[in-house]
């Protein structure tokens, strides 16, 4: 683990004029103690390196095969010439048939076999984002005059969030559900809760079914996955009813799952893709925010109410060759990581309630440095896959330099040498990617992975500006991303697009698409009013 200090940045804030007190009239300022991701460069888990050239060797195996047996092939008959070649096909032919029908049985077959075996390419259709009308938008002012005017905060509590929100990168023009902004008793019901998922999850639906001109009926698998909340009937039961979907639908409804779920909702659509052909999977990923509204004073609980905002993606997925001309991206990888088995990681996000009795969920302070572990894991594993061979090289020279010699350099310089241990090389991600679509959290954690993965402002931006449009919608976050590069006509034919995502539990997952075709700038998309105003400083 990390050592304490070196997790720490400092930062001196300006607060402003003193408006009251012994000090009214001048300027004050504090001392902002953050903690940041760990530094990825001092630490690299062999584990997970194997892990990844395991993936890829798994895979390799066949197409290693391939080029052997055509060059033994090559090498049988390249001392042929074609008039030879021809008399002595003729001649086996025509004097041992049997063996001659025997081998072509087998090779059809054997390809036979290949081709039913091998997993089936999946396909993304289309993908929509819903966009709640103006009169759920609030701006930062608005929220904090709102939290004032329902008299559950005190003074302190309120302060706090205002300055939460003023460091969050949060812009004005984000959605909250009405029940927070009208209602002053409780909003985290039932009925509320029912209201606000089925406004954005038919809402993006809807769309996504305009869009790809795709019937209901037509679906064979419906993955939902909302963290927080989880009615009987489920929310997929919701939008089977609503929709009149089959009566044989696969149906699957993933709670409690955090923001990295819609990585693990697409993983699941995969797998019933995998083992029924010719179908549809659509994958609905929300958040419903009303229903985990906190209302107390636990400033560790009311860190979530600052950042999460309103937010719904509805993708629809296929494995049909014949969709191979109209889809927009082909799915590439999966890359899963689960940190629950340590507890400080199984609790660092935990919904549970306060000392007043309100719900809400807990964020604790060591936050950054568990999800940045994680991510570490991660990113080590998704590596071998996705990095060119160069890249790869660099990464696994240094990776053995250091673990095999680090040892003895440290020794040498205790012992007042000048061998330092080599620094591991840490692979460039821009050239495995040409767009990064990260879990827009938050402003500090945006900051950290772009100093630790070496991004550029250009690889960030779609994250930045989808959490200064729309603030953190969870895990439908990526899918709003996706839709700004796509409605700034960036996505161009064969470019690769990772997604990544972390949330309680802790997980940290990641997916990466491949682009089919150039996606021109969609005529339905949730920055039609506003991308030209895009991108923003901040």
């Amino acid at each position: 683990m990390a050592n304490e200090q070196d997790l720490l940045s400092t930062e001196i804030v300006n607060r402003g004029i003193e408006s009251s007190g012994p000090n009214a009239g001048s300027l004050t300022f504090s001392v902002r103690v953050r903690r940041r991701l760990p530094d990825f460069l001092q630490s690299v888990n062999l584990k997970y390196v194997k892990l990844g050239y395991h993936y890829l060797i798994n895979h390799a195996i066949c197409l290693a095969t391939v080029p052997l047996l055509v060059l033994v092939f090559s090498a049988e008959v390249g001392s042929l010439s074609r008039e030879e070649l021809w008399r002595k096909l003729w001649e086996d032919a025509r004097y041992d048939l049997a063996s001659v029908l025997s081998f072509f049985a087998v090779f059809v077959f054997t390809l036979s076999v290949y081709f039913m075996s091998r997993p089936r390419s999946i396909y993304l259709i289309d993908f929509s984002c819903f966009r709640p009308s103006d009169d759920f938008k609030v701006s930062k002012e608005e929220f904090v005059e709102l939290a004032r005017k329902s008299g559950k905060f005190d003074e302190g509590s309120l302060e706090f969030q205002k300055r939460i929100l003023q460091s969050s990168g949060i812009g004005d023009e984000t959605y909250i559900p009405k029940s927070v902004i009208a209602s002053a008793g409780n909003c985290a019901t039932m009925k509320e809760g029912r209201t606000e998922a089925s406004a954005v999850m038919f809402g993006a639906l809807d769309e996504l079914f305009e869009k790809t001109r795709i019937r209901p009926k037509d679906v064979g698998v419906l993955v939902v996955n909302c963290s927080i909340f989880n009615p009987t009937p489920s929310l997929s039961a919701m939008i089977i009813n609503h929709y009149k979907m089959r009566g044989n639908i696969l149906s699957y409804n993933l709670g409690g799952m955090g923001c990295s779920a819609g990585v693990i909702a697409i993983d699941l659509a995969r797998d019933m893709l995998q083992s029924n052909p010719n179908n549809y999977a659509v994958v609905v990923s929300t958040e419903v925010v009303g229903y985990n509204w906190y209302q107390g004073r636990d400033r560790s609980m009311l860190i979530p109410n600052c950042f999460f905002r309103m937010g719904c993606s509805a993708v629809l997925l296929s494995n049909r060759r014949r969709d191979y001309y109209r889809a927009k991206y082909r799915l590439e990888h999966i890359v899963r990581t689960h940190k629950g088995a340590d507890d400080r990681s199984f609790r660092c996000v935990y919904q549970e309630e306060d000392e007043q009795g309100f719900k809400g969920l807990k964020v604790s302070k060591d936050l950054m440095e568990i999800g940045g572990e994680a991510l570490k894991a991660n990113i080590t594993t998704l590596g071998p896959l996705v990095l060119p061979f160069s890249e790869q090289l660099l990464f696994f020279a240094t990776l053995v330099w250091r673990q095999f010699f680090s040892s003895s350099s440290s020794s040498s310089s205790s012992g007042g040498g000048v061998l330092n241990a080599k620094k591991p090389y840490i692979p460039d991600y821009k050239q495995a990617f040409e767009h990064f679509c990260v879990h827009a959290a938050s402003k500090g954690v945006l900051n950290e992975l772009q100093r630790n993965l070496e991004l550029s402002e250009s690889n960030m931006e779609a994250s930045r500006m989808t959490l200064h449009r729309f603030g953190n919608t969870s895990s439908s976050s990526i899918w709003y991303q996706l839709a700004y590069l796509e409605a700034k006509d960036r996505v161009k034919s064969g470019d690769r697009i990772w997604q990544l995502a972390f949330g309680s539990g802790f997980k940290c997952n990641s997916l990466v698409w491949r682009s089919m075709r150039r996606n021109r700038k969609p005529t339905r998309t949730p920055w039609l009013d506003s991308i030209d105003r895009y991108p923003v400083q901040f």
